[in-house]
């Protein structure tokens, strides 16, 4: 096993330190794993497309960091578990999860594939379960031993998850149960320096949003105002970079030209 240390103060804050990244591949989850890099952590890089994620690593070693590509389909608890055990073995500790993969539908209930539905509460809730889970003692050490004194839990939700709107209503209800799930987590184990934070990004332009669901979402708003992932990246890095006396639970970041 590789071990990271934490750097001299001053450095940069998460020197030392490992996060796993879901969802990975592709938008929000690597525009999270580059920002995390740089801000010095290793990153565990978890999705199902490989390539990818080789790409992705190749990109944090260019700009002077380290990475493991882990392959892995969330929608099984089995390979779930193995991935965070498995980014563990090969990178030493797990300080920082981020529960970012997920899958969203529109359309109203009558006209649904149940099939979609199904994915979208495999991936949006019943995914952030096992990843938390499986994460979850890995987190408790770190927070107990760990230089930073602390570890975090970052889960990416949605604005659908506070406002429930036609046409959304089974991704708005994933997303609620996401929120509903990390106050309660929260509650659990804050008092053993795991901090847990909920990240609800507004219509952002992710290779998902803009095969569809974004421009029903975004309700005629110009592709050009909406967030980009990089937005919702720096609002991540800015909860797991706090001091181990603050915790930020929660952020809401919509488009300023989002009216809803």
């Amino acid at each position: 096993m590789t071990e990271h240390r934490q750097s001299e103060p001053g450095g940069r804050p998460l020197a030392g330190c490992v996060a796993l990244v879901t969802g990975a591949s592709s938008g929000i989850g690597a525009a999270t794993a580059m920002a995390l890099a740089q801000q010095g952590a290793a990153l565990a890089l978890v999705a199902r497309r490989a390539e990818r994620l080789a790409e992705l690593a190749s990109a944090i070693t260019d700009q002077g960091g380290s990475s493991v590509p882990l392959t892995a389909d969330l929608r099984d608890p089995a390979q779930t578990h193995q991935a965070v055990d498995a980014a563990v073995e090969l990178l030493g500790r797990l300080d920082v999860l981020v529960n970012n993969a997920g899958y969203a539908a529109m359309g109203a209930l009558e006209e649904g594939d149940p099939e979609d539905w199904d994915r979208m509460v495999d991936l949006n809730f019943k995914a952030v379960l096992h990843t938390s889970r499986a994460a979850l003692p890995y987190l408790l050490c770190a927070a107990r031993d760990g230089p930073r004194e602390v570890a975090d839990l970052v889960s990416v939700s949605s604005v659908a998850g506070r406002v429930a709107r036609v046409g959304n209503g089974v991704y708005s209800a994933t997303k609620h149960a996401v929120g509903a799930f990390s106050e309660a987590l929260r509650q659990e184990v804050t008092g053993r320096g795991v901090r847990v934070g909920l990240v609800e990004p507004g219509v952002t332009r992710t290779e998902m949003t803009t095969e569809g669901t974004g421009v029903a979402a975004a309700r005629g708003m110009p592709e050009s105002r909406w967030l980009r992932a990089e937005d919702i990246a720096r609002a991540i890095t800015f909860v797991v970079t706090q001091p181990p006396h603050a915790a930020v639970n929660e952020i809401m970041v919509r488009p300023t030209a989002q009216e809803y």
